[in-house]
């Protein structure tokens, strides 16, 4: 798709850029691992998916040292660049060393928020993790490029500070949708608590609102920390429960409010894990979808960014609905006009407050 100069997910400014780039010839695409013979610099964005335990499965690269090892040449530079568990760098080290590859390896993570690419990667600080000084110098000359600084550690020290970085605002969610509860069951306005919280005073602006804490990398990354650490990291579990626990929090409080959610349909307004997106992984809007439908609701669901044979058109849901809930806070729903609908909006963005 990229090669016939389709992007094949929403990032700002790509479409522009691929139809800039893709008539210079400088982009090559192809399944062929002969094509790495062509370069002295490899860039691996395979990242460590969980397996059925939620550890790491090192099943991934396992397969790409098989892979590609027959085609690097002598003295190549292999980046990992994925989030990866710690330790995954020197696994890598070593397996293509007892293939017989003389190379560098470096971890340097990408660091960029989804949807902002383009800026990030030359705005923001890129970590440079290798064991030895020819790795790190040869890493840093390659992303000097297009970095605007560097930062030089070891690659387990690249790898978990990927990882706290992940597992950090991941944590601070947790604490935001903790909160919101909490305020919920007082019976108080959460949207009055934060102004006051937060309003003219630093010390708490960093206090994020409240809100599906989802998509491929947080969840995972926290519990890959848990897996790596000898007390299984009790932090990032709660984390994670509270965060995971957000969408059955809503049901509950929708059937208790209504003595039961049978025969009431329920709008879901956004599926993808977080606004302005296309990207439905791990999306927590599916997640409360299945559990409106075990609660006995017919559930219609929507999004502007989202190809899914399953949503119906945004004046379909606001015209069939009893009850309409925010799942991503996209600008296309802002100010939106309910015709006095029950509306939950724990991210506060439709413009009347936090609601639920």
């Amino acid at each position: 798709r990229i090669a016939a100069g389709e992007m094949p997910f929403l990032e700002t400014g790509a479409d522009e850029l691929l139809r800039e780039i893709l008539p210079t010839g400088r982009l090559h695409f192809g399944a062929d691992g002969s094509m790495i013979e062509r370069t002295n610099q490899l860039i691996v964005v395979i990242g460590t998916p969980g397996d059925e335990f939620l550890g790491p499965s090192m099943t991934v690269f396992e397969k790409a040292v098989n892979q590609i090892a027959p085609h690097l040449r002598d003295g190549a530079l292999v980046v990992l660049r994925s989030t990866v568990y710690p330790g995954t760098t020197a696994y890598v080290t070593q397996h293509l060393e007892e293939a017989g590859c003389r190379v560098d390896v470096a971890f340097c993570p990408e660091r960029i928020a989804e949807g902002h690419a383009l800026e990030e990667l030359h705005s923001l600080p890129q970590i440079i993790g290798a064991d030895d000084e020819v790795a790190a110098e040869r890493a840093t000359a390659l992303f000097t490029h297009i970095a605007s600084t560097t930062i030089r550690t070891t690659s387990k020290e690249a790898e978990l500070a990927k990882l706290f970085t992940n597992t950090w605002r991941y944590m601070k969610f947790a604490v935001a949708n903790q909160f919101f509860m909490i305020a919920d069951q007082a019976g108080v306005d959460y949207s009055n608590v934060l102004r006051a919280i937060r309003e003219d005073y630093p010390r708490a602006r960093d206090l994020p609102g409240p809100g599906f804490a989802a998509g491929p990398c947080l969840f995972k990354d926290t519990m890959q920390l848990a897996a790596f650490t000898s007390d299984h990291f009790p932090l990032g579990q709660a984390a994670m429960q509270v965060n995971e626990g957000l969408p059955s929090y809503i049901v509950n409080a929708l059937d208790r409010r209504y003595g039961g959610l049978r025969g009431k349909t329920v709008g879901i307004l956004g599926m993808a894990f977080k606004a302005e997106s296309d990207d439905t992984r791990a999306s927590l809007s599916y997640k409360l979808r299945k559990l409106l439908a075990w609660a006995g609701a017919r559930v219609v669901c929507t999004d502007p960014y989202v190809e899914d044979d399953r949503l119906v058109p945004l004046e379909t849901v606001l015209a069939e609905s009893d009850i309409l809930i925010l799942g991503a806070p996209h600008r296309a729903y802002r100010g939106l006009a309910v015709g006095g609908k029950d509306v939950v909006d724990v991210w506060g963005a439709l413009g009347d407050g936090i609601r639920l």
